[in-house]
């Protein structure tokens, strides 16, 4: 059974498969042949069979050292080279417990207090870096590595080599270039997989073996991901599906698409897709606009705009059917808060009837839902429902007529930085 279940029947529109066949086909085949634009990006398609047991076992082992001699990982990127771990971690997140292996993001801001405080509290810490990135000149983490390495070896200038990591392209950029002159252990990142799509490189296996998690499980769940999506027939592949309902959502006005979960453990799962969606599709004046909502916390702000705003937005929806944890609401006898009708109920149960009952208020007022199940809480269905993700992005961003793995924008601020601060 499909870790993942879609269910669009809330979303308002009519429509029929069978006209759009042909377009998604061929489409799915100029991808698969490597005809797309872009297709020299298009190594994530086939990473979840085509990685090796080797590097899993050689990332497993490094992990093991880094457990093993310190308490500390620092993991330097920004976008697609930290938000994919981040999603993870925080999916995966016991919450309450204390890791043996701390992990901490740097890298992804500029924010001045941050580092300076950061820095302080690595004071007491023994600690290490692992530093993503695929050129090495991206500002935010190069800034970060750079402050960051200056503290290392001051800190440790006997043996800082040993405890700076870094993932990067296998034969050029500028961290490339360093990691080859101080030989610091490093990983590869496809030069055909960018950023964003890297999440079953060593640029996010790495951190989380580092906290304990089962990689091959992870990459296990994006390989049936890949299988079950290897057919274009609309009728079962879920992914092309919800691609063709976006596309069509923005067709017929409904140009911003709000992603919303009622567990605030994957609040950084939708991070990740905005990153995704939005640097991939957003390009020529094209592309949905993509926000986020946790609920129910939500629901007592932007849950005000999505019921009586402007009717430009659709919604879609993440659920998880199994939670491994629950509890049943206690009975009170003076019953103050007038609550005691739930003493039956559980904290699950209410959670599912405020999702039912949001879900027929907003459709109810004219916003599309559509909605996702995934099984359970772990990396297994994790693996998989990331790796749907990206193959649905690629499909809605080619259904956009763009290439959904370059990044021009991006480009435009930070020319005008460099201008700013005077590079040459």
């Amino acid at each position: 059974m499909k870790p993942l279940k879609f269910d669009p029947s809330n979303c308002l529109i009519s429509y029929d498969l069978t006209d759009y066949q042909k377009i998604i086909t061929d489409i799915h085949n100029d991808m698969h042949t490597f005809k797309s634009e872009g297709n020299d990006f298009l190594g994530w398609l086939n990473l979840p069979v085509n990685i090796s047991d080797d590097l899993i076992n050689e990332i497993i082992q490094t992990a093991i050292t880094i457990k093993d001699n310190f308490d500390t990982v620092v993991v330097i990127g920004i976008g697609g080279s930290y938000l994919g771990t981040k999603a993870a971690l925080d999916f995966l997140d016991d919450n309450f417990i204390t890791k043996k292996t701390e992990m901490i993001f740097a890298g992804h801001h500029l924010a001045s207090d941050y580092y300076v405080r950061l820095l302080e509290y690595l004071r007491n810490k023994n600690y290490c870096l692992i530093v993503v990135s695929k050129s090495g000149g991206t500002t935010e983490p190069a800034v970060a590595f750079r402050i960051l390495k200056d503290n290392i070896v001051k800190k440790y200038p006997d043996d800082y080599q040993k405890r700076i990591y870094t993932i990067t392209d296998p034969s050029s950029g500028l961290l490339r270039h360093l990691t080859d002159t101080e030989g610091f252990k490093s990983f590869n990142i496809p030069s055909d997989v960018g950023g964003r799509y890297s999440l079953f490189t060593p640029a996010t296996l790495l951190p989380l073996a580092c906290a304990g998690y089962d990689i091959k499980a992870f990459v296990n769940g994006a390989k049936l991901a890949y299988l079950d999506l290897l057919s274009p027939d609309l009728l079962s592949n879920d992914a092309y599906h919800y691609a063709l309902l976006r596309h069509l959502m923005d067709n017929s006005g409904k140009t911003t698409e709000i992603m919303a979960s009622y567990e605030p453990r994957l609040n950084s799962f939708s991070e990740w897709w905005k990153q995704l969606f939005a640097e991939s599709e957003g390009k020529n004046h094209r592309g949905l606009f993509v926000s986020s909502v946790n609920f129910t916390t939500d629901l007592h702000s932007l849950g005000q705009y999505i019921q009586d705003g402007k009717r430009i937005m659709f919604e879609t929806i993440v659920l998880i059917k199994q939670n491994a944890l629950d509890l049943k609401i206690p009975f009170d006898e003076n019953n103050f808060d007038q609550l005691n009708y739930l003493e039956t109920q559980t904290l699950r149960t209410i959670n599912k009837a405020a999702y039912l009952g949001t879900l027929q208020a907003h459709t109810d007022g004219g916003v599309p839902n559509l909605v996702f199940e995934l099984d359970k809480v772990n990396i297994y269905c994790f693996g998989y429902l990331t790796y749907f993700m990206m193959k649905a992005c690629a499909m809605s961003s080619y259904l956009t007529k763009v290439n959904p793995f370059n990044q021009p924008g991006v480009e435009e601020y930070k020319t005008k930085m460099f201008e700013i601060l005077g590079k040459k």
